[in-house]
């Protein structure tokens, strides 16, 4: 810890909002109301505004236009609604990064959300959890662009392999980014079990108490390096988290959704 510690001294935090602050301290209460997350997204109209556009977005095929945040909690799901308004006010927290590409950043980040939904769908897991937790996977790299931009150069140096930016990371700043953000999260007061996972992404097994969401983001990680994933790119992954976490190659081949479908908060 003393190591993030010093790395977490060479950087200035990003500022979220008081909204963004409440509406994380939701994310650790059980019986939190519609009416609690409701008035605290009221308090910003641009996220409110964003929201809406989202709800009305092709991604969610609803049968009619979403007109207001009552509307949309109605009709897209309180957890969804919460969990995109965080990523929302994440996203806006993050300047842009000289040598990174923003636009492919955020690409990623989203299909990494996506499919840990996806996974975390077909093993029972809370969906919106594992979402949240992919978007915010890279977030870290941003922290690290911010201490030492000529680790980010070499980290984005090509060719970019599925999972190889988090070698390079390991190798030049001593934590992968998933590292990085579970220390941010921490200092954010983001659920533990979401910390946890973004600790053990990097290398879910190493862990003696085995994290089912970080073996989840591992995966969703290494498929959003993918630009378009197909079902054979599904062979690269990591047999041994696939047989942990129990699932089937043939299901995911089958079932790996597109990153067309992916909700995109950027």
């Amino acid at each position: 810890m003393s190591n993030l510690d010093s790395f977490f001294a060479t950087v200035k935090l990003p500022t979220m909002s008081e909204v963004a602050h409440q509406l994380i301290k939701t994310l650790n209460k059980d019986d939190v109301s519609v009416t609690e997350v409701r008035d605290i997204i009221a308090k910003d109209p641009a996220l409110t505004a964003k929201l809406l556009r989202l709800a009305n977005s092709a991604q969610f095929g609803l049968p009619r236009g979403v007109h207001s945040l009552d509307d949309a909690i109605h009709m897209v799901g309180m957890a969804k609604v919460r969990t995109l308004s965080v990523g929302a006010c994440l996203n806006e927290s993050f300047p842009s990064v000289p040598g990174l590409d923003q636009q492919t950043f955020w690409q990623t980040s989203m299909a990494c959300a996506g499919y840990a939904q996806w996974l975390a769908g077909a093993l029972s897991m809370d969906v919106q959890q594992a979402w949240l937790t992919g978007m915010m996977l890279r977030l870290g790299e941003l922290l690290i662009a911010q201490a030492d931009p000529k680790a980010l150069t070499e980290v984005e140096k090509l060719p970019k392999l599925p999972g190889g930016r988090w070698e390079r990371e390991k190798r030049l700043i001593g934590f992968s980014e998933g590292q990085i953000t579970a220390e941010l999260a921490r200092r954010w007061n983001f659920p533990l079990q979401m910390v946890q996972a973004l600790e053990r992404s990097y290398d879910p097994l190493v862990e003696q108490a085995f994290s089912r969401l970080g073996a989840v983001i591992h995966l969703a990680g290494i498929l959003a390096d993918v630009p378009h994933a197909k079902a054979q790119d599904i062979d690269h992954l990591p047999v041994d988290v696939i047989e942990k976490l129990s699932l089937d190659v043939g299901w995911l081949k089958d079932k790996l959704p597109s990153c067309d479908t992916f909700v995109s908060i950027h």
